[in-house]
């Protein structure tokens, strides 16, 4: 039986995604999809600000996209969608209501945990994020998007 080497810390496709100073494989996937169109490459250019009880923290989304109507979309990548990492996404999503995260699964069909039945896919429609189930970005979320050289009239943050 062939093992899946994508999660060990000496895969080849992490080490590429390295190279280019992404954190993932999937990340370096993704981004090489968006050089393909003509919308700007802008990865972990912004900060979202968020409480957890009893302390302020800061969550950098994955890739940033500034919307025809001039708020941002971020999307956020996820290979493996840990405890620590599901914790935070919902105090982010707490802290910041109305901010658009959106989520590009390697495998949404994956469970949250050895013990539980709850699959990443479940997970995120509890938490109210817009996701997709395939590793790439879709064209209708592309679209909703400013691309560069456009601009925009009236452009919002969700910053704190």
């Amino acid at each position: 039986m062939k093992k899946n080497y994508w999660h060990t810390a000496g895969s080849k496709q992490r080490q590429a995604a390295y190279k280019y100073g992404y954190r993932s494989g999937l990340e370096l996937l993704v981004a090489e999809q968006i050089k393909e169109t003509s919308f700007e490459l802008r990865y972990e250019t912004d900060v979202i600000k968020y409480t957890v009880p009893q302390r302020d923290a800061k969550y950098t989304p994955d890739f940033v996209f500034t919307k025809r109507n001039g708020s941002m979309m971020y999307i956020e990548t996820k290979g493996r969608w840990t405890a620590t990492d599901r914790k935070k996404m919902k105090h982010v999503l707490q802290s910041n209501p109305g901010v658009d995260i959106r989520m590009v699964f390697q495998n949404p069909n994956q469970r949250i945990s050895k013990a539980s039945k709850t699959t990443y896919e479940a997970y995120a429609n509890k938490l109210g994020i817009t996701h997709v189930s395939k590793k790439t970005i879709p064209e209708e979320w592309l679209a909703e998007c400013v691309k560069q050289g456009e601009s925009v009239n009236n452009p919002k943050q969700f910053f704190k």
